[in-house]
């Protein structure tokens, strides 16, 4: 068997991982995705397929908070989503790390939108 290359390894595992989490309306679902220089954020409804609340490094409301793609810019970004999300009217979620590993800038932007308010 032909061994997976990380971009691979990283769909199996997020297909695992979807085929347990959805989201519903009363908990919906908070999916992140991490490219190499921003991280995007999205609270997700699968019911309606609607995208409610969503958050990023490049989001205007980031703009001169930070320097490059770094803990921290996860950590604010977190934050960001999580006062949209307040904003909105949600609290509860179901977190959604897209088949990445949970540390570094994933678990600092988990730990972010906790720090406001956000249930997991």
């Amino acid at each position: 068997m032909a061994r997976k290359g990380t971009k691979e390894a990283r769909e199996y595992r997020k297909s695992r991982i979807r085929k347990k989490i959805q989201g519903t309306p009363e908990r919906l679902r908070l999916s992140v995705y991490r490219g190499n220089s921003n991280i995007y954020t999205q609270i997700i409804d699968d019911t309606k397929g609607v995208t409610l609340v969503a958050a990023s490094s490049l989001s205007p409301e980031m703009k001169g908070k930070t320097k490059g793609f770094t803990i921290e810019t996860a950590k604010q970004v977190g934050e960001l989503l999580a006062q949209k999300a307040k904003a909105a009217g949600i609290e509860k979620v179901v977190f959604d790390r897209g088949g990445y590993k949970y540390h570094g800038k994933i678990k600092a932007l988990s730990e972010g939108a906790r720090a406001f308010g956000l249930k997991f």
